[in-house]
């Protein structure tokens, strides 16, 4: 490392150390100082020097997803400074938009996010506003009840929802209750950016308010107006929290709901910031529902359910008896159950917006055209679905459903999974599942068949070179299906704002249509690709062979797109 390198690397490493409140992470820091520049072996100082440039070349941005990354020292890290600073930027926003004075604040069970939430607290109150917090660590959508719930001008939940246990994160909300978007981001990060030392941000020793368990049952109340009162309620579900924060709502909610109370899967059943039994605290993870799968072998349930760490996305496993891999059960794509979910409320008459994004299945436009219904579609993530106009039920294929967005204008675990038990008890009665309804879906609008490339990375040059790479060399054939139309989302339309994206249409014999969209993920270091493979399906004995031709075009397209993206 040059010298001059070197000695701005340690400047601020011991500016940001004088302002650390944090004595966990000082003692980080004073470690990796001491071993950057003590007598150890060359290698080691090395070492300590990487690590050093890794927390300190550059700051973590806010932005519309607000903040998220692992837990450490420096502005490239998750910490109590780098919040302090988050939470004085967004007061300074609420204030200078006149938003209003009421700041509420939740959190999950990650480590450090009940700091992060009491640092946030006490910074509101420092700035001259009202801030709640909420009782205890709880879903991220109670959250999002909350802000609307009470008025509040902002809203906080600290939690990184799936995301490894050495991470967390930090989502921002405004007073409608749906995270934030262009151009409250930017300005939000340019109040962050003007403040020069933690010194200038006053913190409150005490003065918040701690909200009670009203809050919740309020939530509650307004969840289950989401199924029908004396509806079907004869449904056995094992369901996981997967070590998160829903087990004790989601229970209370199928409690007050009258359904018979889940079996929990009791390895994972305690909130654990370490989630131990599991490589990734995320339903669609391998793995990740294997214990959910031995509980279900030896209970024998209708369904099983599972929410992520902080209970905002619902995943749903199915009966699958030709399937040995899972002790005979299937996970339900996002798609599939947005679908599902789709056609329940399209059976309750449902009125209004149904919307999904660009890389969810083309599925649930066809649904809302058959109900004379309307339907958008939009960019990734929450933030835009919830600002579709009229919206009624919106969905993303990574297992996020907003079933009731009057009362929680987000992704929602608990709220869907209720309305998914209640449509598999109402179809229990009639001796039918949850997989017969998508045979019924494949025969009415198609076999619509999806699936995903998705490539983790240490390196994120990585993914921008494949980017530029499709950008510069467009496939034109893919799994032997023709390229007809390709799209740079990065140049924005009159239907959707500029987003880093690419997006193909193909055509071929034998196919209704395809499509694939590749991006790189907001949340986390991955380049996914979204697949699609729509084909006509006219009687029921067809649609096993569909299914097993689907499955072999979607693998093939895998294999050329990510040679011609060279991943």
């Amino acid at each position: 490392m040059a010298q001059a390198s070197t000695t701005d690397l340690l400047a601020r490493a011991r500016t940001w150390l004088a302002e650390d409140p944090d004595p966990q992470t000082r003692e980080e820091l004073t470690a990796l100082l001491a071993a950057a520049e003590g007598p150890d072996a060359e290698s080691e100082e090395r070492i300590a020097w990487s690590r050093l440039a890794e927390r300190f070349d550059g700051r973590l941005q806010f932005g519309t997803a607000g903040l998220r990354g692992e837990l450490g020292a420096g502005p490239m890290r998750m910490n109590r400074a780098v919040v302090i600073r988050a939470a004085a930027g967004l007061a300074a926003y609420v204030k200078k938009q006149k938003l209003g004075d009421l700041v509420v604040i939740g959190y999950d069970a990650r480590h450090k996010s009940y700091d992060f939430a009491r640092d946030t607290a006490a910074v509101m109150v420092g700035a001259g506003l009202r801030a709640a917090l909420l009782p205890r660590p709880l879903p991220t959508p109670v959250l999002a009840f909350a802000i609307r719930h009470l008025g509040a001008a902002a809203g906080v939940t600290v939690t990184a929802s799936h995301n490894p246990p050495q991470d967390n994160g930090y989502k921002v909300y405004l007073g409608d209750g749906s995270q934030i978007v262009p151009p409250a981001d930017a300005g939000i990060a340019d109040e962050i950016d003007a403040i020069a030392s933690l010194t200038d941000v006053p913190r409150a020793e005490s003065g918040w308010e701690v909200l009670g368990e009203d809050v919740i049952e309020a939530y509650l109340d307004r969840a289950v107006t989401t199924v029908d009162a004396g509806g079907a309620r004869d449904l056995d579900v094992v369901y996981t929290p997967l070590h998160g924060v829903g087990r004790d709502v989601l229970l209370s909610a199928f409690a007050k709901a009258g359904f018979p109370a889940p079996t929990v899967v009791a390895e994972q059943a305690e909130p654990d910031p370490d989630f131990p039994t599991v490589a990734f605290p995320n339903p669609e993870e391998p793995g990740a529902m294997d214990l959910a799968f031995r509980t279900a072998a030896a209970v024998g349930p209708d369904i099983v359910i599972a929410n992520d760490p902080d209970a905002d996305r619902c995943a749903v496993a199915v009966p699958d008896h030709g399937n040995g891999a899972n002790g005979g059960w299937r996970m339900l794509r996002g798609d599939e159950v947005g679908a599902l979910l789709g056609e329940a409320l399209v059976a309750k008459k449902a009125v209004g917006t149904f919307a999904t994004t660009i890389v969810s299945s083309t599925l649930l436009g066809r649904i809302a055209a058959a109900a004379g219904l309307d339907y958008a579609e939009t960019l990734t993530g929450f933030k835009w679905i919830a600002r579709a106009d009229g919206l009624r039920y919106g969905y993303e294929e990574a297992l996020g459903y907003c079933v009731d967005p009057a009362g929680v204008r987000d992704k929602d675990g608990i709220t869907a999974a209720l309305l998914v038990a209640e449509l598999a008890a109402t179809l229990k009665q009639s001796g039918r599942t949850l997989s017969d309804l998508l045979d019924d879906l494949a025969l009415a609008h198609g076999l619509h068949a999806t699936d995903q490339l998705s490539v983790r990375v240490h390196d994120l040059s990585l993914i921008a070179n494949a980017m530029q790479r499709l950008r510069e060399q467009p496939p034109t054939v893919l799994a032997g299906l023709q390229v007809t139309r390709a799209d740079d989302l990065a140049a924005g339309s009159a239907d959707l704002p500029p987003t880093d994206g690419l997006r193909y249409y193909l055509a071929g014999e034998g196919v209704r249509s395809a499509r694939i969209v590749v991006r790189p993920s907001g949340t986390e270091p991955k380049l996914k690709c979204y697949l699609e493979v729509v084909l006509p399906v006219a009687t029921a004995a067809e649609l096993g062979a569909a299914r097993e031709r689907a499955a072999a075009v979607l693998d093939a397209i895998k294999r050329d797109l990510a040679a011609a993206a060279g991943i």
